[in-house]
């Protein structure tokens, strides 16, 4: 069962600003991944359904989290059906997200109150999505569907869409300002937030800085450009 409401999970996002988004097969790459991350400040992170048997390097996670991490919301990404959404759920994901609109997925997140964020490309996707129930549209990828323009012409006649780009998404003060001047409501960050070269040194030291660093200027631009929470 999920320890966060999709109320809370969706106030969070908003409050933060930022979602780490990571895979790695072997659990305790990802717990210490995990922990630069929330002794950073994060407190929504993205696991994504990647690898094989992912499912169960989550089942360990979310075991580990609940003492370690207590207030972290964890949640389960690359989420293509509805099956393995239901997986997900059992196995205690705090929210969902996919990298597509698939609708069979509805139904499942919101008989548990989960929060679903799926991936949207067009503005007809994503007012299908919020029909749907959903409260934070994910645009992926995020700079091949348009970056922070489209984002910012969503917004023109859709001023209440919530949106969370990922894919493109750059930890510098440059690109995140372009993002959240366009009005996004918090950005989901992978492979330019956690790079291989981190992992293969294992210096999470340096992680933690760089995503201290990266939640600083978050922050900043939050209270510059503040959205509804």
């Amino acid at each position: 069962m999920a320890r966060f409401t999709r109320i809370q999970v969706a106030t969070k996002m908003a409050e933060t600003g930022m979602v780490p988004v990571f895979f790695h097969k072997d659990v305790d790459t990802c717990k210490k991944v995990i922990t630069a991350c929330y002794n950073a400040g994060v407190r929504v992170f993205e696991f994504t359904n990647r690898g094989d048997f992912a499912h169960e390097t989550f089942a360990a996670l979310k075991k580990w989290a609940a003492v370690e991490c207590p207030d972290l919301i964890l949640g389960a990404g690359s989420i293509l059906d509805a099956p393995t959404a239901a997986l997900y759920i059992q196995l205690g994901t705090d929210f969902i997200v996919s990298p597509l609109l698939n609708e069979d997925i509805a139904p499942v997140v919101n008989r548990r109150k989960i929060l679903w964020s799926p991936g949207c490309g067009s503005v007809t996707e994503i007012s299908r999505a919020e029909s749907l129930g959903v409260e934070i549209v994910k645009i992926f990828p995020g700079s091949q569907v348009g970056g922070p323009k489209f984002v910012a012409a969503v917004k023109g006649p859709m001023p209440w869409t919530s949106i969370m780009p990922t894919g493109g998404v750059e930890p510098t003060e440059a690109n995140l300002t372009e993002w959240f001047k366009a009005g996004v409501t918090c950005v989901g960050m992978g492979s330019q937030l956690i790079s291989s070269d981190i992992i293969k040194s294992g210096n999470y030291a340096k992680l933690e800085d760089d995503v201290r660093g990266a939640m600083a200027i978050v922050k900043k631009l939050r209270q510059t450009y503040p959205v509804k929470v």
